[in-house]
């Protein structure tokens, strides 16, 4: 790069002799215009007119010449005397800034901050203050912006004569950057930073010192919205508990025994599932199944065992053991079949177990089967409900408070208003609800002759959603000075609507019979409960 040392005051010099040169051409090329563009012929003969036509064409031509180097010459002229006078400016600037650098060097080297001048804008993203105005004269500098979970960086105060700067908006979840104080003798106090998302508190505005207002204060962030009531998966790693044993299989004219019920879980252990019933012998009921063991923290619950066949009735199904928090319930077990015999019935199906917070219930199991001719079959369990989303690992979370606004900055002492308090944040929305389990389905009845499949189970309730987070509140208005009037209060934030109800589960199919018709299927389970709304902040 090159680099143009010159003197704005030859530059200057240069131009005025070249625009006197050009109005000595201007003025002897309007000169020549009339002996040139005036001749007379000397004749009336042919050759004369030629002569003078010749001569007058010539003329013109010289005349239009001039008029276009005129104009070339004043727009190198005004070029000129721009460049000089550019110059001459730039050369002003660095003397005065130069001269500024002198003054600030003693205090910026006592103090840290300069006489006059404005202070440095804090970089985004690092929270970091604005820097302060010069001790005479001079603006604080803007806070920057928080990183997450940051809080934003308040604003430089100003010196003597001044207005304080802002404070910084928060990250997420953190508060906003308080304003700058105002001059000492005139100048208003720097407004305060927002709050960030998820609920972070607005920055208080600055104060004013003698003379000006208060800086408004920064408006609170917006609440988050709760987690929505999905049905999680297992959160288990240890073996499952022990399951139950199964029951012994009658002898002629004995009862099958029933299963025993599963163990249920520690900690993040699943729980057991329960024995089966055994079969009756001849004429002789099947053992009932044994229950589901309860699942423990974040782990499902055990499925119930499976009644045992039996003549003249099958064996109920076991119940479902329920989930633990975050984990759905265990299945319920079949019901007993049934053999060919006069007057029997299938085994009912167990329920399904309650699901943990926040999942699904678990499947009624399925009603016993009937290979004769015209009885009865057994009836589908009920779904199990979905677990409430309210748990810690429940998905279907609350929506959390708006954060409250910030404070309004002093007015002046002798004169001055005070600012306006910050608006609250809104609250967050509830999640919702997870939806219930699925109903059971009734058993078929197989070569029966005259009688209806087994009833369908009901489906399990949804759970209700989580409710709406608090509106923040707003912030106090600024104190006015001594003539002058306080600041306006902040008004509240609005609470966050609840969260929706999750949808009820279907209801289990009917049974077919052959001949006796389609069993009737079960009832689709209520749609959980609307979380309710959170309530309004409350004014500044």
């Amino acid at each position: 790069m090159s680099f143009l040392f010159t003197q704005p005051d030859m530059l200057v010099a240069a131009a005025a002799d070249l625009a006197g040169i050009g109005s000595t051409i201007s003025q002897a090329t309007v000169a020549a215009a009339m002996p040139t563009t005036g001749i007379l012929a000397a004749g009336a003969d042919e050759v004369s007119a030629a002569v003078v036509a010749l001569f007058g064409a010539h003329a013109q031509n010289y005349q239009s010449l001039s008029a276009q180097a005129l104009q070339f010459h004043q727009q190198f002229v005004r070029a000129l005397t721009s460049a000089g006078e550019a110059y001459g400016g730039a050369e002003a600037v660095n003397a005065a800034q130069q001269a500024l650098n002198m003054v600030n060097a003693p205090t910026q080297a006592l103090l840290g901050r300069p006489l006059i001048g404005n202070g440095g804008d804090g970089a985004a993203g690092s929270g970091q203050a604005g820097g302060a105005g010069g001790l005479l004269y001079g603006n604080g500098g803007n806070g920057g912006s928080g990183g997450p979970g940051q809080a934003g960086g308040n604003g430089g105060a100003a010196g003597l004569i001044g207005q304080g700067g802002a404070g910084g908006q928060g990250g997420v979840g953190g508060s906003g950057g308080s304003g700058g104080a105002g001059g000492w003798l005139y100048g208003s106090g720097g407004q305060g930073g927002a709050g960030g998302p998820s609920g972070g508190n607005g920055g208080a505005g600055g104060n004013a010192g003698l003379w000006g207002a208060g800086g408004a204060g920064g408006v609170g962030g917006a609440g988050s919205t709760g987690s929505q009531g999905v049905n999680p998966g297992p959160d288990y790693a240890d073996p499952a508990a022990a399951n139950g044993h199964n029951g012994a299989n009658g002898g002629i004219g004995e009862r099958g025994g029933n299963g025993t019920s599963g163990a249920p879980g520690g900690d993040h252990q699943a729980g057991g599932n329960g024995g089966s019933g055994g079969t009756g012998g001849a004429g002789d009921p099947g053992g009932n199944g044994g229950n589901g063991g309860d699942g423990g923290l974040g782990a499902p619950g055990g499925n119930g065992g499976g009644g045992g066949a039996g003549q003249p009735q099958g064996g109920i199904g076991g119940q479902g053991g329920a989930g633990g928090a975050g984990a759905p319930g265990g299945n319920g077990g079949a019901g007993g079949d049934v053999t060919n015999a006069p007057f029997s019935l299938g085994g009912n199906g167990g329920d399904g177990g309650d699901g943990g917070a926040g999942a699904a219930g678990g499947r009624g199991g399925n009603g016993g089967g009937n290979s004769s001719t015209s009885y009865l079959q057994g009836r589908g369990g009920t779904g199990g409900h979905g677990g409430d989303a309210t748990g810690p690992l429940s998905a279907g979370g609350n929506g959390s408070a708006g954060g409250h606004g910030g404070a309004g900055g002093r007015g002046g002492w002798l004169m001055g208003d005070g600012g306006a308090g910050g608006a609250g944040g809104l609250g967050g929305i509830g999640g919702a609800g997870a939806a219930g389990g699925p109903g059971g389905a009734g058993g078929n009845g197989v070569n029966t002759s005259d009688y209806l499949g087994g009833t369908g189970g009901d489906g399990g309730a949804g759970a209700s959603g989580g409710a709406g987070g608090t509106g923040g509140n707003g912030g106090a208005g600024g104190a006015g000075g001594l003539l002058g009037h306080a600041g306006a209060a902040g008004v509240g934030g609005v609470g966050g609507n609840g969260g929706a109800g999750g949808a009820g589960g279907a209801g289990g199919a009917g049974g077919y019979g052959p001949f006796g018709g389609q069993g009737l299927s079960g009832a689709t389970g209520h749609t959980g409960a609307q979380g309710a709304t959170g309530a309004n902040g409350m004014p500044g």
